[in-house]
């Protein structure tokens, strides 16, 4: 992904000019404008290096991550950035890459992963849980889950003492289905 700066410093061009030539080049086909003043071809750029870009201190959660790691099934609508920033309603980013909602939390729950934009499985469902809770709402009602025999729930553990207790009680209703004993 580039900007219109970037380019006009390569092609010794001014901005304006640059500007044209890129909404030309759009228009053609040629390049693809992912967000404000990011630019690339089209299809080479994916979720999360778009949000790593355009939209530094944020992360990718919640069920975008969930569907990235094969924990639920249903494509998501919305693509959940979390953000230790506040933000209105204006912040919804259509993209051609998705609709990008970006979601105001506090430290402790705000916690970006290391070494990439998308969180783990682990912390992708303690925040699904903690945001459909926030809206009032079940998390196990909104979604299937599969695969969370998979999880690491050492580690996930570790992610839930960020959380309020009733996270905790959730996730451990979702990984303990009714009528069967609670795993050690």
């Amino acid at each position: 992904m580039f900007t219109p700066t970037e380019l006009a410093n390569i092609a010794g061009h001014t901005i304006p000019v640059m500007k044209n030539t890129l909404r030309r080049l759009r228009d053609e086909g040629v390049l693809q404008q992912y967000a404000h003043g990011k630019y690339g071809l089209p299809g080479a750029v994916d979720v999360e290096t778009l949000i790593s870009a355009a939209y530094p201190g944020t992360y990718i959660s919640g069920l975008y991550a969930l569907y990235r790691h094969g924990i639920i099934t249903q494509t998501p609508q919305r693509i959940q950035v979390l953000t230790n920033r506040r933000h209105n309603v204006s912040k919804i980013r259509r993209t051609e890459l998705g609709t990008i909602v970006f979601v105001s939390v506090r430290r402790p729950v705000y916690c970006p992963p290391g070494g990439s934009v998308l969180t783990g499985p682990e912390q992708a469902l303690c925040d699904f849980v903690y945001l459909t809770r926030r809206q009032g709402l079940s998390a196990g009602s909104l979604v299937s889950f599969r695969n969370l025999v998979s999880l690491n729930w050492a580690e996930m553990a570790r992610h839930l003492s960020r959380y309020p207790k009733s996270v905790a009680k959730e996730l451990h209703a979702l990984r303990t289905p009714a009528g069967e004993r609670p795993p050690p």
